[in-house]
């Protein structure tokens, strides 16, 4: 069941990578989803080395240690479609947005963890889930802010908005 889960979710995230990379704002979608790659890869290899998290079923288990389909995939796709919807969002309003990923994929991964063999909680809750998903989105999202002051600093305010 759990190379099942794994399948539907690789398919649903290659299915919305051409609806996510379409319009003006493509070169800055590019920068978002693969700093969010990074940053993910690099926190959950922190999360897996120090034996936090673990996870049994993952694709090309002797090579990664980590679930290279959250890391590369599944997070960078939500920091888009997140960084999407708070582009224009004052600071409150982009807060109260980041409780509509962070709280359903902290219930979420508590409920699979319970229940399938995806993942392993050792050191782990749902307050850790919420707390770097938080952090990642956060980060992303200052990230894009500053390409957008930098944009303007230069004259290309057409091109981020």
């Amino acid at each position: 069941m759990e190379k099942k889960l794994l399948n539907l979710l690789t398919s649903l995230c290659v299915i919305s990578l051409p609806f996510l990379f379409k319009g003006s704002k493509m070169r800055e979608n590019l920068v978002i989803f693969f700093s969010k790659g990074v940053i993910a890869t690099l926190i959950d290899a922190y999360v897996v080395g120090t034996k936090r998290v673990e996870y049994p079923v993952r694709p090309f288990p002797k090579i990664f240690k980590t679930n290279i389909i959250y890391d590369i995939l599944f997070f960078p796709i939500l920091s888009v479609i997140w960084v999407k919807i708070t582009y224009n969002d004052k600071f409150w309003k982009i807060l109260l947005k980041s409780l509509i990923f962070s709280v359903p994929m902290s219930i979420g991964q508590w409920y699979m963890e319970k229940n399938t063999g995806l993942f392993k909680w050792k050191k782990w809750t749902p307050f850790h889930t919420f707390g770097s998903v938080n952090f990642t989105l956060f980060t992303i999202r200052s990230f894009v802010g500053l390409l957008k002051i930098l944009d303007k600093l230069k004259g290309n305010e057409k091109v981020t908005e």
